[in-house]
C-alpha cells in the first residue's frame, strides 16, 4: 500500500492510495482461508471445502469486506503517519467505472483511490491572567419573596360559584365556537373552559367581552388574532367565537400565612419563604452567571483569529438558519418583513456559525490541556435531571438516552463546557459588582431582541427579532456542541 500527498491547502489534505492487486490477492486468500474453518456448506466435510469453491460462492462479498478493511487502514495510516488532527470523517472517492471495479474484486488490477481530509487548525492557546471581567451580582430582595408568595397565593386562592353577572378577575367556564368568514377554523372550538377574565390567557378582546355575561347565557364574541399569532394561518385575521357561559365564579381571599403554607405542602410560612429564596438565589446566580460567561467568551473570540474547518461552519450554519427558516414559518413572516433580505441574513448568521465553530474548537482545546473530563456519575445525574423535565415519561427518556450515544453526547457536551468555563474563569480576574435586580436582568427585557441571536441554545425566540438583529457574538450556550465535535474528532 503506497499513499501518496496530492493536496496541501490550508486545513485541506488529499492523498491518492494504491493498494497492488496482489496485497488484495493475498488479504482475499487469507479471508478464505479462515472462512474454510467455519463455513459448512452441504456434501464437504467441517474444513475441507475448497478454497476455489468458496471463492465462488463467497469472493465478491469477502472482497468487499477486504476493500473496505483495507481503506480503513489506509485512513488510519494516513493520520497516524502525518499525526494529522481531523475535524471529520475522511471522504473516500473509488474509481466508478465497472470493467475496473470487476478487475479489482477478481484481484486483477490495483485499488486506488483518493483520500480528502479536513483537518482541526493549530493554534496556541493564549492566557487569560490579564483579562478582566466584570461579574454583576444582586441580592434577592425581600420584595421579590414577597411577590412570589403574593403570585402563589393567587395562584391557589379558592373560587366560589356566583350568580349574576361576570366582573374582572370572575372565572367564567364556557364551551365556544371559533369561525372566520362563517366557517369553523381547526382548533377553534373547546368544551368546559375555564377562562379568568383579565388573565390574558386568550387573544386580545376575548376575556374583556365576556364581562356582563350571565350563567346560560349565549353571546357572540368577536376578535382580531395578532399580526404575529403564531399559527400563520390566523395572524391578522377576524374570528367570531359562538359561547355558551356555563358557569361563574368568583376569587376568594387568600390570607397569606401558615395555614396557606401547609396547602402548598410546607410546614409553616417561614419555611415556604426560605424555599422561595432559595430558588430566586438560583435564579440570581444562574443570570450571573449568563453574563459573565458572555463577557468570558467575548473575551475569547477577541483573542482567537485562526482558519476554521469550512465542514465544521457549514453544518453549524445549516442548523441555525432551519432555525430561522422555522422561526419565520411558523410567524408567517418575511425577511422583507423584517427589513433585511434572505443574503443579507445569511451573512449575518455564517458569522454566528463561525463563532460557534471557533470557540467550540477553543473550549476543546482549553479542556483538553487542562485534563478537563467528564464522569459517567454527571452524565447519569445529567440525564436523570433531563428525565424530571417529562413527568410520567421518565423511564421512556432514560431509555433513549441509553440506547443513543449521539443523544447522551448532548448531555454530555454542555457539563464539559460548564467545567472549561470555570476553568478559564479562575484563570481571569474576575471582580464583582453589586447591582440591583432590575439591572441583573435587564438584558432579559431591553435587550431581548439581542439575546435571541446572543443565546440560541434556549428556547427560539421570535422570528422577527432573529431576522432583524442578528449578532455574531452569538451560541455562547451551543460552543458545547462544538467543543464536544471538535474533541471526539481529535480522539
Amino acid at each position: 500500500m503506497q499513499a501518496t500527498e496530492t493536496l496541501t491547502e490550508g486545513l485541506k489534505r488529499e492523498f491518492k492510495v494504491v493498494v497492488p492487486a496482489a496485497e488484495l490477492e493475498t488479504k482475499l486468500s487469507s479471508e478464505l482461508a479462515d472462512l474454510r474453518g467455519r463455513v459448512r456448506i452441504n456434501g464437504f466435510r467441517p474444513g475441507k471445502v475448497p478454497v476455489a469453491h468458496l471463492r465462488r460462492l463467497y469472493g465478491q462479498s469477502v472482497m468487499a469486506d477486504v476493500v473496505q478493511n483495507t481503506i480503513n487502514e489506509a485512513n488510519r495510516k494516513i493520520v497516524e503517519e502525518n499525526s494529522l488532527r481531523l475535524a471529520g470523517e475522511p471522504k473516500v472517492t473509488l474509481p466508478e467505472d465497472k470493467e475496473e471495479i470487476d478487475a479489482i474484486v477478481a484481484a486483477k488490477r490495483d485499488l486506488a483511490f483518493s483520500v480528502a481530509l479536513e483537518l482541526l487548525p493549530s493554534f496556541e492557546i493564549k492566557p487569560l491572567d490579564g483579562v478582566t471581567l466584570e461579574r454583576e451580582v444582586a441580592e434577592v430582595p425581600e420584595s421579590a419573596v414577597d411577590e412570589a408568595i403574593e403570585r402563589l397565593a393567587k395562584e391557589a386562592r379558592p373560587f366560589n360559584e356566583k350568580d349574576g353577572e361576570a366582573a374582572a378577575g370572575d372565572r367564567v367556564q364556557i364551551d365556544f365556537v371559533g369561525s372566520i368568514d362563517g366557517t369553523p377554523f381547526e382548533g377553534g372550538s373547546s368544551q368546559d373552559i375555564r377562562v379568568e377574565i383579565g388573565s390574558g390567557s386568550f387573544i386580545p378582546g376575548f376575556e374583556e367581552q365576556l364581562i356582563g355575561a350571565k350563567k346560560g347565557e349565549e353571546r357572540t364574541v368577536v376578535t382580531t388574532f395578532p399580526e404575529d399569532y403564531q399559527a400563520a394561518h390566523l395572524a391578522g385575521k377576524e374570528a367570531s367565537f359562538a359561547v355558551t357561559v356555563k358557569g361563574i365564579e368568583t376569587p376568594g381571599e387568600a390570607t397569606i400565612d401558615d395555614d396557606f403554607a401547609k396547602t402548598v405542602g410546607f410546614d409553616s410560612l417561614d419555611a415556604l419563604k426560605k424555599v422561595i429564596r432559595d430558588s430566586l438565589e438560583r435564579d440570581f446566580n444562574a443570570q450571573s452567571r449568563r453574563k459573565v460567561k458572555k463577557l468570558l467568551l467575548d473575551a475569547l473570540d477577541a483573542q482567537y483569529d485562526f482558519d476554521l474547518p469550512p465542514s465544521l461552519v457549514e453544518q453549524e450554519f445549516a442548523g441555525v438558519w432551519q432555525q430561522v427558516i422555522a422561526d419565520l414559518r411558523q410567524s408567517g413572516s418575511s425577511f422583507e418583513d423584517e427589513g433585511t433580505t434572505e443574503e443579507a441574513s445569511k451573512e449575518d448568521y455564517r458569522k454566528i456559525a463561525e463563532r460557534r465553530v471557533r470557540l467550540g474548537l477553543v473550549l476543546a482545546e482549553v479542556g483538553d490541556r487542562a485534563g478537563v473530563t467528564v464522569s459517567e456519575d454527571e452524565v447519569t445525574r445529567g440525564v436523570v435531571e433531563r428525565a424530571r423535565q417529562f413527568p410520567g415519561q421518565e423511564q421512556a427518556v432514560w431509555e433513549f438516552y441509553s440506547k443513543n450515544p449521539q443523544a447522551l453526547a448532548e448531555i454530555r457536551a454542555p457539563i464539559f463546557e460548564e467545567k472549561v468555563v470555570d476553568h478559564l474563569l479562575g484563570q481571569a480576574t474576575v471582580n464583582d459588582k453589586t447591582v440591583t435586580r432590575e439591572e441583573l436582568f435587564a438584558d432579559e427585557d431591553a435587550e431581548a431582541e439581542a439575546a435571541a441571536a446572543e443565546t440560541p441554545a434556549e428556547e427560539p425566540k421570535a422570528a422577527k427579532s432573529r431576522a432583524r438583529k442578528p449578532k455574531a457574538a452569538a451560541a455562547d450556550k451551543e460552543t458545547a456542541e462544538s467543543a464536544e465535535d471538535a474533541g471526539a474528532a481529535e480522539a
